[in-house]
């Protein structure tokens, strides 16, 4: 039984490991590769759209991933991913092009889709439900922690502009050999419905948890917009070239500092509570901010508090998930967690683009607008949804 034990904590160590240095990777790519774009002036909209391939590359290896998952068991599909992943990172000094960057950006995004699906369902099903919530807050911890050091890469092109490639490929390499340590496991079978079968079981997911995907949702359009599009329109406003790296990173350290004391506090209030009070917090900060914006300490300090309220938004929603979506469907419902993300992740750069090429107005503006419209979703449809999933919840797969 110590054994046991034992195991059980070298694996969530080695799981949390992979998935901060998958964030290290994240938090040095985008605003790496868009202050490189703009210094070669790529327009914002090219840059936001580039950036895009990250997430679009998730979205395509998203319909194909949950059966390898259930056939080849979890191992297997994190060393394919993180393959994928310093693989590509290596290959970007090899030739500096718009399309060719997207396409490693686009295999990036499938590795670390396929890395994060699998530990999240790993994480999920093995993890007893009363410590869940703190189990995927120090999951969303590490890969916070790993996403706020990232950009502070970005200081490496002083040197060299290949260096920050080559120093987190090799980072990701040294993470991905402890994979070999894991046995490899297998998730649990869809027992209380054995004739489910693809769209089906996405829309018995849904149907539980589609409140849940709000919190993921909001964390990939922030995420993408703020690292890829944030500094575009910083160095715009003429904003010192080493801070926009440090009020990205204060962010991320918001949200480190409250990842864990928020997942307790999920714990007892509820996850919904938490997510929508994060949310309209967010918005009012931000809402502030864009009026402050000439001052470079003012927007650093109004990114420090909005991460405390809204940088664990993504571990949150991964709970909530597992709240609300039976044992059997949380490798769907993870995987659609995932699709969450990307879709925010592509809205982020896309609408963020867009908006910095034709709206002469603060960028943190539309960031506010979309906190303050997820706090009022939740607040009209969460509970009303909960209530009527939990009534379901013991017959709904039998139907």
């Amino acid at each position: 039984m110590t054994y046991f034990s034992d195991y059980n904590k070298k694996r969530f160590a080695i799981l949390v490991l992979i998935v901060s240095i998958s964030g290290f990777s994240q938090g040095m790519l985008l605003p790496l590769i868009s202050i490189i774009f703009e210094r070669d002036g790529v327009s914002s909209a090219l840059n936001g759209l580039n950036a895009t391939g990250l997430y679009i590359g998730t979205l395509l290896i998203s319909p194909f991933i949950e059966q390898p998952l259930r056939k080849w068991r979890y191992k297997p599909i994190i060393l394919i991913g993180g393959a994928l992943v310093f693989a590509s990172l290596l290959a970007f000094p090899l030739w500096k092009s718009v399309t060719f960057w997207f396409t490693l950006r686009l295999l990036i995004g499938i590795g670390d889709h396929a890395l994060h699906f699998a530990t999240q369902t790993w994480i999920t099903s093995t993890t007893d439900h009363k410590s869940l919530g703190k189990g995927m807050s120090i999951y969303g911890l590490s890969f916070s922690t790993g996403f706020a050091v990232g950009p502070l890469m970005v200081k490496l092109i002083q040197v060299s502009e290949a260096l920050p490639f080559i120093v987190s490929s090799i980072m990701c390499l040294l993470a991905w050999a402890f994979v070999f340590l894991l046995q490899n496991e297998k998730p649990e079978r869809l027992t209380g419905d054995l004739h489910a079968r693809g769209w089906h079981r996405y829309k018995m997911a849904i149907a539980f948890g589609w409140i849940a995907f709000l919190g993921p949702f909001v964390y990939g359009f922030l995420e993408s917009s703020l690292n890829a599009l944030f500094p575009v329109y910083a160095l715009r406003k003429g904003f010192d070239v080493n801070m926009i790296p440090i009020i990205l990173s204060v962010f991320t350290f918001g949200g480190i500092l409250t990842q864990v004391p928020l997942g307790a506090i999920g714990d007892k209030l509820g996850r919904r509570n938490v997510l929508m009070i994060g949310s309209f917090g967010g918005a009012v900060i931000f809402g502030i901010a864009s009026f402050v914006e000439h001052s470079q300490m003012a927007v650093a300090v109004a990114f420090f508090f909005t991460g405390t309220l809204v940088g664990s938004m993504f571990s949150l929603g991964i709970t909530f998930m597992a709240d609300l979506t039976p044992k059997e469907l949380l490798p769907t419902g993870n995987l659609l967690c995932g699709i969450a993300l990307s879709i925010g992740s592509l809205t982020g750069p896309f609408l963020g683009g867009v908006y910095l090429e034709y709206v002469n107005y603060s960028f943190l503006l539309l960031v506010a607008m979309l906190l303050l419209a997820i706090a009022i979703v939740l607040l009209v449809f969460g509970r009303k949804k909960i209530s009527d999933q939990c009534r379901c919840k013991g017959h709904c797969l039998l139907e």
